[in-house]
């Protein structure tokens, strides 16, 4: 006899929940002052990098979410992933 089993998620939200990527401390500072400005070249220049540098670790952070089956190819669908993953809370934003 089955038994079912209620008030758990499927196995793939469980790998896609414990699948986070490995983010340098760089990338997360990179990524959290994106969210918090309105432009890359804004997040450039507060980082004092260069606007290729930030677009390099965004490509970096979003090729990671990828790698680990939890595509995030808009800024929107990074904030998800972030929140998710405990990168940035609600409150940081």
């Amino acid at each position: 006899m089955a038994t079912l089993v209620f008030d758990r998620p499927p196995a793939a939200d469980i790998t896609a929940l414990t699948s986070r990527p490995k983010l340098t401390a760089r990338e997360i500072e990179v990524l959290l002052a994106w969210f918090r400005s309105d432009s890359k070249p804004a997040v450039a220049r507060t980082l004092y990098l260069s606007l290729g540098t930030v677009n390099t670790h965004l490509t970096r952070i979003r090729q990671k979410y990828a790698a680990v089956g939890r595509p995030a190819p808009t800024k929107a669908s990074l904030v998800a992933r972030a929140l998710q993953d405990d990168i940035v809370a609600l409150t940081d934003l």
